[in-house]
């Protein structure tokens, strides 16, 4: 895989460089409220500007239907990477048509440009071959070289992600370095105790992760929505909390193949529940009460890991080698529930092992509640694209930059 310092040795000035980059930010209306996956393409998008390019960045944001959907531009994105570069940011304000044609024709050397979202256009997403390579295609006339950097999107065969590096010469953006290093460290140079905490609302999209790494972990501790399906398959009231009961045949055979292995499979003791999910807009006051694990009452549902739980889960995490995170403990959205977001967040901090934190809103979490990014190994921008990783799985966007 060539690396973007491989590509600048080689001479960039006056070449248009594509960089397949990963803006898609959380919004509310037109409010970014939480730009790290800007801030991370910036060293890449900086060094190819300072080195003479024409740097054409693009990305997708949200799930527009292949088709222009003013909720998803990426305006606001072009706007910000402006700020944090000091320097003013050409938009288009279409993908492969005459605003985009124009505005990269204008570029001067050492100028930058936003495409918009690649998601309005069909061609991006599609499962046909042939329609996927056309917008490819169309994408290929903008630009001499391909760099991709939008990790959060490299497990996703696009147009963009996996059939336009085969039409241009291309390489590895810093951030796409970075993060396939810092994989490498949780698959190939694991410092022990290697310890896993997984929350999110999902068991489904965690199954792989687990799978993979029953042989590779010391210790799995399990927060979040998705707790409530292993609570339940160990006989346990759940109330109305989130469950997916056709995971429970999974989740026993995990339990068990866990104690086959040694490893130590850590659930709840206590948790916060509610009869009413909380409002996150206003944020009024939830009120909730805290019961034993294997006591919730049936008309309520647990929506974060109670006191006793964040002791425990600390306690775990404290003699860690290697940490990674991936998902909240419970709707850390809402003042009432974040404590165990929290409390997991400030063990990696106060932990001397190697911490990740493994994207989505587990990273989002990190920012919103106010850690400083600096007290961990590494902050990850692809939440989907890193589970994957580590479960073994060929990611198209990596794989479409290996020469």
């Amino acid at each position: 895989m060539k690396t973007i310092d491989e590509l600048l040795a080689e001479g960039v000035s006056g070449k248009r460089v594509f960089v397949r980059a990963d803006l898609n930010v959380p919004l509310d209306g037109t409010t970014i409220t939480d730009d790290g996956r800007i801030r991370a393409v910036v060293p890449t998008v900086k060094a190819l500007a300072d080195a003479g390019a024409r740097v054409v960045v693009a990305s997708h944001l949200g799930r527009p239907k292949g088709a222009p959907d003013p909720a998803f531009s990426l305006a606001p994105a072009a706007a910000r990477l402006g700020e944090l570069l000091g320097a003013e940011v050409a938009f288009a304000t279409d993908t492969v048509g005459e605003s985009a044609t124009a505005t990269v024709a204008g570029l001067a050397d050492g100028r930058v440009a936003v495409i918009e979202n690649l998601r309005f256009n069909a061609g991006e997403t599609s499962k046909d071959d042939a329609e996927r390579g056309a917008f490819a295609d169309r994408l290929a006339a903008l630009a001499d070289v391909y760099v991709g950097d939008g990790f959060g999107a490299v497990h996703r065969k696009h147009a963009s992600v996996f059939d336009l590096p085969a039409r241009l010469p291309h390489a590895a953006g810093y951030l796409i370095a970075t993060e396939v290093g810092v994989l490498k460290k949780l698959t190939d140079d694991v410092q022990r105790p290697y310890v896993v905490a997984l929350g999110g609302a999902k068991v489904s999209d965690k199954l792989g992760v687990i799978d993979h790494l029953l042989e590779k972990a010391d210790r799995i501790l399990i927060g979040g929505g998705m707790a409530y399906t292993f609570l339940k398959a160990q006989g346990h009231e759940v109330g109305i909390s989130l469950l997916q009961a056709d995971q429970i045949p999974a989740v026993l055979d995990y339990l068990e193949r866990a104690k086959e292995r040694g490893v130590e499979f850590v659930l709840p003791v206590d948790v916060l529940v509610s009869s009413e999910f909380p409002d996150l807009k206003t944020k009024a006051p939830a009120n909730p009460t805290t019961v034993a694990a294997d006591a919730i009452p049936a008309d309520e549902e647990g929506l974060d890991i109670g006191p006793e739980t964040r002791k425990l889960y600390a306690s775990k995490l404290a003699d860690a080698g290697t940490v990674f995170w991936n998902g909240p403990m419970g709707v850390f959205e809402h003042p009432d529930y974040a404590e165990g977001t929290k409390a997991v967040a400030q063990a990696l901090v106060d932990s001397p092992a190697f911490t990740v934190v493994g994207g989505g809103d587990s990273a989002a979490a990190v920012r919103i509640l106010g850690f400083d990014e600096k007290a961990f190994g590494h902050i990850s921008t692809g939440g989907g694209a890193s589970l994957e990783y580590l479960e073994g799985k060929t990611l198209p966007g990596l794989a479409a930059l290996e020469d």
